[in-house]
């Protein structure tokens, strides 16, 4: 509990002490109202002071507006007690939200603790400490044991283990080396490590998450912007309604007193605190609870459409597999070495980061011979074509044997199939294998049993990706796929799903950001430390498991449901104690429970969706 709670905890204590103490002093008229005074404002002077701030500003109809007629005017009736408990519950109310908002924010602030502080800068000789900010690319600096990484690097020097569970929820270790990449806010736990940075602090993956999250709350849900919408007419509406019952019927009926004390609790009871409060609270609670698991959603309005998804469309390496490619056989036509066939396949490819072209390479164990190759073209899902030694070299995929017009040999098996020609002589293929990720066929029965269906968008040939989905227990494949068919694919899924629902890609964040862009829900997995992947999707799992992808539609539905249960059970309430209160049957201690026990009920409900990412 932070100072400002602990002050209003002791306005509510004084001021119920002071009240419970008035009921035994004998005081009557101006005495009596001064009695009751001193509690009345210990307890509400800022709720006044704030409605009266609403009136100059021309805001006028919001709670403390409401609070403040209403008490004013029991305490005009002479009501002094029922005058104080109101704005004691209300007060008590409001503590119970701050309380419940402050344990949201907290479950964002664990995240934002990977913050570093400073940064070990090498500099002239020594080990400065710097915030780092001001380290530059290029510089060396220097990560002890204990010490968070405070900015994305290369290790040039030490061995460790880092501690990713601040951006990926999962406690498993990753070991670095020399040579290897490290991003901002993992924990070095074991040896020390020197590190170049290759991006300013400003561009690391640890500033980016804290923007993402940090800004998360702008992107609101339909269900957000419906209690905005709400809020907005329908307090001026109660304020029209409780002014018409104080002067209406008494014109009619007379008893001016008892139509302006109907009124009055009218105008407790319509307070709609429960709405405003709960239903920004439940998606602001699942999201800090999915960073917790290392799920980045980027808006309330992500969440909902998540979790109206029906269709979740996969691309296949780095989110189905580990893109982990592996050249498992050659197949050189005859009169061909193999090592003939590897050699010219990596030697083409030996510019291309792309996974298959690193397998080739390492399949052939040649080293880098940039001055044998010239005239490389790359074409993005066909492959490469160069000069080879001299002579025209082409590498890629069955559509490019075609293209050049090679008369080639079709590759059977579980794999990716290259092609090989020199000289526009085919000299054989090459079978490359990617494994499956162990969780893979898990997350799919999981969505399955969640009603989703599941589709697979691959370049792999037909049969290649027909035994990876039949593996992995895919509803529909899609082989065989240029990055545009993906996205004309997706067009195609989009059109064809249920009407009321939505569609999510999920993909590696790297070069799918065309189809992350088209779907309803662009989820990018396994993209620690992408740039691509942060900026491309909508929810950014911060590992690459796929079963975090059922997790994270397990947190989206757990909070609709809470939200819709937040509106159907305030709605239902504040009605019927509407329609009670304006007929006399309900005093002010109901209209108490009307607005301050559901605001309490329904953010108790919210604060569910904190716990809604633990497994």
């Amino acid at each position: 509990m932070n100072r400002k709670q602990k002050r209003m905890l002791a306005r509510i204590l004084v001021s119920a002490a002071l009240l419970a103490a008035l009921h035994f002093v004998p005081a009557a008229g101006a005495a009596r109202l001064a009695l009751y005074l001193v509690p009345y404002l210990i307890i509400g002077y800022d709720v006044l002071r704030r409605a009266v701030l609403g009136v100059v500003h021309g805001e006028v109809f919001d709670e403390n507006f409401l609070m403040a007629v209403a008490t004013v005017g029991a305490l005009a009736l002479g009501e002094y007690g029922e005058s104080v408990e109101v704005m004691v519950f209300y007060q008590l109310g409001e503590l119970f939200q701050s309380y419940a908002v402050g344990k949201s924010r907290r479950s964002i602030a664990a995240l934002m603790d990977i913050r570093p502080d400073s940064a070990n800068l090498e500099k002239d000789g020594a080990v400065v400490t710097v915030a780092p900010e001001e380290v530059a690319v290029g510089q060396i600096i220097v990560v002890r044991p204990g010490e968070k990484v405070p900015l994305d690097g290369r290790v040039v020097e030490g061995v460790s283990a880092l501690n990713t569970s601040a951006l990926t929820g999962e406690s498993l270790p990753r070991d670095v080396e020399a040579g290897d990449e490290v991003v901002s806010g993992c924990v070095n736990t074991t040896g020390l490590l020197r590190v170049e940075v290759t991006k300013p602090f400003g561009q690391s993956t640890v500033s980016r998450i804290l923007d993402l999250v940090e800004n998360s709350s702008m992107k609101k849900a339909k269900a957000e912007n419906f209690i905005t919408r709400f809020a907005r007419w329908y307090t001026p509406a109660v304020c029209i309604g409780a002014l018409a019952l104080a002067v209406l019927p008494p014109l009619f009926l007379g008893g001016w007193v008892e139509w302006l004390r109907r009124a009055l609790t009218f105008l407790v009871i319509s307070c709609p605190c429960a709405l405003v409060i709960s239903v920004p609270l439940a998606f602001f609670g699942g999201i800090g609870g999915a960073s917790r698991a290392g799920i980045l959603v980027k808006g309330g309005n992500y969440l909902e459409a998540l979790a109206a998804t029906r269709t979740a469309v996969f691309d296949k390496t780095g989110t189905l597999t580990q893109g982990v490619f592996e050249v498992t056989r050659v197949f050189p036509a005859p009169g061909v070495e193999e090592r003939r066939v590897l050699e010219a396949a990596a030697l083409a490819e030996q510019f291309s980061s792309h996974p298959i072209a690193l397998s080739l390479r390492r399949a052939a164990g040649l080293e880098a011979a940039p001055d044998r190759v010239k005239d490389v073209t790359e074409s993005a899902g066909h492959g490469v074509t160069a000069l080879v030694d001299g002579v025209p070299t082409a590498v890629g995929s069955a559509r490019l044997m075609e293209q050049l017009g090679v008369a080639w040999q079709p590759v059977e098996g579980a794999g990716s199939a290259v092609y090989v020609a020199q000289n526009g002589a085919f000299l054989g293929g090459v079978l490359i294998s990617d494994r499956e990720k162990p969780t893979a066929k898990a997350a799919m029965e999981e969505l399955h049993r969640a009603g989703v269906r599941t589709v697979m968008l691959t370049g792999d040939g037909r049969a290649a990706a027909r035994q990876t989905a039949e593996r992995l227990g895919i509803d529909e494949v899609r082989s065989e796929l240029l990055p545009a068919d993906k996205v004309a694919c997706v067009a195609q899924l989009l059109a064809q799903k249920p009407r009321g629902t939505t569609l999510a890609f999920v993909g590696d964040g790297i070069n799918a950001a065309p189809v992350l862009s088209r779907a309803a829900v662009g989820i990018a997995m396994g993209a620690m430390g992408s740039d691509a992947a942060i900026e491309a999707a909508d929810i950014v799992l911060m590992d690459d498991d796929p079963a975090k992808l059922s997790l994270t539609m397990k947190v989206a539905r757990r909070c609709l449901a809470v939200v819709h249960q937040n509106i159907a059970f305030a709605l239902a309430v504040k009605f019927g104690c509407l329609a009670l209160g304006a007929v006399g049957l309900v005093g002010m201690q109901a209209a108490i429970f009307a607005d301050v026990g559901v605001m309490v009920l329904a953010v108790l409900n919210s604060m569910r969706t904190l716990g809604a990412a633990k497994r």
